[in-house]
């Protein structure tokens, strides 16, 4: 159980203008300014969970994860996790927890993957035939037999996203925070790593807390959504609540030979290339069978599709709602 009450942190930084001058003058006098990083953040986030924490850039999502591992100390608020409170239990917390930052990497750069791994169970102090069985399962799960024996340079991004996953699980965490973790991989190698995300919560009981900028991570694992904006939490809701709030619209799709298809009136034309059209409509008012059914008959149809807002979409209006 993850638990977070009335969270908020402020970072002092310090500020000076440009030129030599100015940066001497910063040895005996410095001037700073207070910057509010979270602000009276709450959320609870129940065991076996799997929950995607969405925000723009410098709304707080680090931060509150740096809490949650007990790297920070908030000025005021509570956070417990699995009864502890991370930064006053670091030691026994970190021991239920994993972390994968993708943009970070706690694996060593010139040695092997398998000695990093190695290390790694040293640091947790995990026992001999426990980490056996781990590296075992998850090195076949992830396919990654074949490079254990590599250094972590001569890997590819996507091959070193999956070691660290790895690395993160070597312990039996209770507890996964995700952050980016699928950042620049390729279309194959993402859908590896969701996939074995989906099993991680379901076979293990892993609570997960996603926090990424690719909204197809967030479609494909989770079912509830937290936004961060400004350092608050703005909305805390399900995916599909979430769409629906914002956009009670669908997209039709439509494929067809010859002569473009004149729309019914009251849908709205998106994009039109050659042979596509693509369309947007509300179902209260044009039923999807009469939509499909109209084209069907006035075209040479060749294929159809009918979608709800995209994820995509749904995260771009969330931000356009709340000026972030």
């Amino acid at each position: 159980m993850i638990e977070l009450s009335g969270i908020s942190k402020t970072y002092r930084v310090a500020r000076r203008p440009a030129g030599m001058g100015n940066a001497l003058k910063s040895l005996f006098s410095r001037e700073y300014t207070l910057i509010p990083a979270l602000t009276d953040v709450s959320f609870t986030i129940r065991d076996r969970e799997m929950v995607g924490y969405i925000g723009p850039n410098g709304a707080g999502k680090s931060t509150t994860i740096k809490i949650m591992c007990g790297v920070l100390t908030p000025d005021s608020g509570t956070c417990v996790i699995n009864g502890r409170v991370p930064y006053r239990e670091r030691i026994a917390h970190v021991r239920d927890i994993g972390v994968v930052f993708g943009q970070r990497s706690q694996l060593w750069w010139d040695v092997p993957v398998a000695d990093s791994f190695e290390l790694i169970r040293d640091i947790y102090k995990v026992k001999e035939d426990r980490y056996r069985k781990n590296v075992n399962d998850l090195t076949e799960l992830l396919d990654l037999g074949d490079i254990l024996q590599t250094p972590v340079r001569n890997l590819s991004l996507g091959q070193r996203m999956r070691c660290e996953i790895v690395a993160s699980l070597l312990h039996d965490p209770k507890v996964l925070f995700l952050d980016e973790p699928t950042i620049g991989l390729d279309a194959v190698s993402k859908i590896a790593v969701r996939k074995f995300i989906r099993r991680l919560n379901v076979e293990r009981g892993t609570t997960i807390l996603l926090t990424t900028h690719d909204m197809q991570d967030i479609e494909a694992l989770t079912q509830r959504v937290l936004l961060i904006g400004k350092g608050k939490v703005l909305v805390d809701g399900t995916l599909a609540g979430l769409k629906k709030h914002i956009a009670s619209r669908k997209t039709m799709t439509i494929e067809y030979r010859g002569p473009l298809p004149t729309p019914i009136e009251g849908m709205m034309p998106l994009q039109s290339d050659d042979g596509r059209l693509v369309l947007s409509f509300d179902p209260s008012e044009i039923p999807v069978s009469e939509a499909i059914t109209y084209f069907a008959q006035n075209t040479d149809l060749l294929d159809v599709s009918v979608s709800d807002v995209t994820t995509e979409e749904m995260a771009a209006k969330l931000y356009k709602e709340y000026n972030l």
